[in-house]
Formats: C-alpha cells, structure tokens, sequence
C-alpha cells in the first residue's frame, strides 16, 4: 500500500477557481442547483441567453445547407491556418464592409472559436505588467473572469439607467491612468438591452483617444436591434481612435454551439500593427485552438446567402418577446424595468427587495424563485456587480416567457410584504 505521508508537488490551479467563481454560468449554475425535483412543470430558462432550443428561433436553412455542403466538399478535414482559412476571413470582410466607411481586407480578419475566444484575444494581445482596462458596470462577466486570470486589473465605468444605459463618458478620463490600455463598449448591450446612437459612440471614442487608449467593441449582438435607434459599428470610428471589433454568427444566426467568432483590427491608420498588438494577437492564436475547419469552410455561404427574411422574422420575434417581456415586468410591484429593451436579448430589472417578507437580495430572490416556481433568471449583485437587481432574457418562446412571467407574479404574491 502507498505510504499515505507522501507528498505530492502538484495542486489544483486556484486562479482558474477565482476567474470561473464571477462567471454568468457559475451564477447560473448556482441557481440552476436550487431546482426542486417535486416541481414537474417545464423550467422556464431566463437566465442564459441561447434560444437556440426553441422552434421560433431555428436558424436559417441556407445556414444549415452551407454547413453540409462544407462537410461533403471534403475540402475542409485538415488543419485550418492559425488566422483563419482566406475564403472565410474574405467573406467576413466583405460582410462587415456593408457598414463601414473604409474597407477591411481579409488581413484584418481573424478567425475564432465563437466571441468568447475572440475576448481571451483581445485582452491577452493588450496586457502588460501593471495594465488597467476599463469595463461597463453592468456588463458581460467574461471579461472579469479573463481579466482575473489574466491579471489584468480592472476599473469600472457606470453605464446610466436614466439615459437608456449610456456611457458615463465624463467618468472615463477620471478613472485611466497611465497603465489604462483599453476600454470596452458593448453594443447591443449585455446585460441592458442598450442601443446606442451614432453620436454616444462618437464621443466614446474621441474620450478614448484623448487618452490614448485602444476600443474594444463587443458587437456579437449586432444587428439585433428592434427600437428606434440602429445598430452602428463601432469600426466606423476607426480613424479616431484603434479598435478591436469582436463578433460572431452566434447571436444573429442563432447558432451559439456553432463556435465560429472573429476578431478584427478596425484601424486605417495602422496604430496596431505599429504598436505590436497586430503581432500580439496572430501570436495568441498560434498557440490556442482554432475552430472547426467546415464550419469556416461554410462561412462565406451563410454569409453571403442568408435571405432578409430570416433576419426580419428573428427581429420581429425579439420585439414581441421584449414587448411582453417589459409589460408582464411593469405587472410585478417589486420589479422595475427603467427602459424597455431595444436590442440583444436581455433587459436589467430593478428588485425592490422592501416590498417582500422574506427576501434578502437579489440572490436570494433568485434562489428561491427556482426553487418554488422553477424559473431561472440571473442575479446582477453577483452576476455583474449590481446588488438588488435582476438580468431576464426574454429570447424564448412567447408562451414560455408568458408562462414564466406568471409564475414571477405568483412568487411576488406569495412573498409580498404584509401592510
């Protein structure tokens, strides 16, 4: 038998348990864990933004169809090149130019497995020793678990309920400093359901180059916009200020298993390349792992192929999904909805935990609403660092969301506070 006194060398890696403990699927999987097995209703999934499952969101069949006649082309069963195969960083160009100015060439384009793979690019590519980067409060947690593994620290700029979530751009220039690299703008917003206008992205981007700063522009949920104001591309800034654009398929084709994202230098003055972060990133790239080559392969048809009637009928169900969404939030009193969604696929509520009897926060809100009504929805005080408020999707089928809107009522009428 082993001498059981040995000593071993290896241990587990705790900065993995530190970035993954402030993570949207370990707040999620925190929750989820509350379910009751007695509940033998149909959970109602409005905590994770992937309405994938649902039959109203099935991606396009011109999607589908590429991603066959990739597979039996057998062209695509070998390695892909570090930044992506040509046909598709071409194709992705040429799709992301039908917004822009200038145009991108398939040099600006690199190839990654979904949005997330493009986030650990981007921050890997800008950090150094001592490096600060400017995150949105609420904003998407990936970003601070990357941060934290990455040991890049992080400073939080407000976005501002009372104006549609917008930017506290006069905030920015107080918190950067001489080891601010960077600051990240999301758009369409996540967690808020934020669009924003043409001239708040202008002034992100003059404060951001008064300070010398790159933009990271997270626009995974471009184009999924259903208000008055339309989706701008931050790229079109491109000559103000550098920018690392991120997007994906996953959202606007609503295929997120799909893992196929890009990353890309919107910069016509070429401040990147001289700057090394070009050199950066292809050097991140050469030792991560790349995505599925027929899915690349299949790009440059969904891409090119994929009919507006898709588009218009997705738009048109997330703007039914958001109207029912915010009218059935407005029927619960502890809940407060301060502008309706106008993009993405989430909204920010506000839990005015005084109105219950036996609530403590939003977390325990949350809990307890899995527990007792089997409905998931994500709590912002840990999720995003917004105590006592709540993230809701409403990307789902219109008879679920109706469905878990109720059961939210009937919790609130179960645990209001007595006068």
């Amino acid at each position: 038998m082993e001498n059981s006194s040995k000593q071993w060398r290896f241990e587990g890696n705790k900065r993995l348990n530190s970035a993954s403990a402030i993570s949207v699927r370990g707040v999620l999987d925190l929750v989820i864990g509350n379910l009751s097995t007695d509940d033998l209703r149909p959970t109602i999934p409005l905590g994770n933004g992937d309405p994938s499952q649902f039959a109203c969101f099935r991606t396009s069949s011109t999607a589908e169809e590429a991603i066959v006649d990739a597979v039996h082309s057998a062209k695509y069963n070998g390695y892909a090149p570090t930044v992506g195969i040509l046909s598709a960083r071409r194709a992705i160009a040429k799709y992301l130019n039908r917004d822009l100015p200038y145009k991108l060439s398939a040099d600006d384009i690199y190839v990654t497995s979904g949005c997330l793979q493009a986030i650990e690019v981007a921050l890997a590519a800008i950090n150094r020793p001592g490096a600060n980067i400017l995150l949105p409060r609420p904003g998407f947690t990936f970003y601070e678990s990357r941060a934290a593994y990455e040991h890049l620290q992080v400073r939080h700029f407000d976005l501002l309920p009372a104006r549609g979530w917008e930017v506290d751009v006069d905030a920015i220039e107080a918190l950067a400093d001489d080891n601010t690299v960077a600051i990240v703008i999301i758009n369409p917003g996540n967690p808020c359901g934020s669009v924003y206008s043409y001239d708040h992205l202008k002034m992100v981007a003059e404060a951001a180059r008064k300070l010398g700063i790159l933009v990271i522009a997270d626009e995974v949920y471009g184009h999924l916009t259903f208000g008055s104001t339309p989706f701008v591309p931050m790229g079109i800034f491109g000559s103000i200020v550098p920018i690392l654009s991120l997007g994906s398929i996953s959202k606007r084709w609503v295929v997120p298993g799909w893992r196929l994202g890009w990353l890309v230098t919107s910069d016509p003055n070429g401040i990147l390349q001289k700057s090394g972060i070009v050199e950066s990133v292809t050097g991140f790239l050469n030792i991560s792992t790349d995505p599925a080559t027929f899915i690349q392969g299949a790009i440059p048809q969904i891409l090119e192929n994929t009919k507006d009637d898709f588009f218009s009928k997705v738009i048109v169900t997330l703007k039914e999904a958001a109207d029912k969404c915010f009218d059935g939030i407005r029927e619960v009193p502890c809940l407060t909805c301060p502008k309706k969604p106008e993009g993405s696929m989430f909204v920010m509520v506000k839990l005015n935990v005084s109105l219950l009897e036996d609530i403590s926060d939003d977390l325990d809100f949350c809990m307890k609403l899995a527990k007792e009504e089997s409905v998931i929805i994500v709590p912002a005080g840990m999720a995003f660092g917004m105590k006592n408020w709540l993230r809701i999707t409403f990307a789902c089928e219109i008879s679920a969301l109706e469905d878990g809107l109720a059961r939210i009522k009937a919790f609130h009428q179960r645990h209001v506070r007595k006068q």
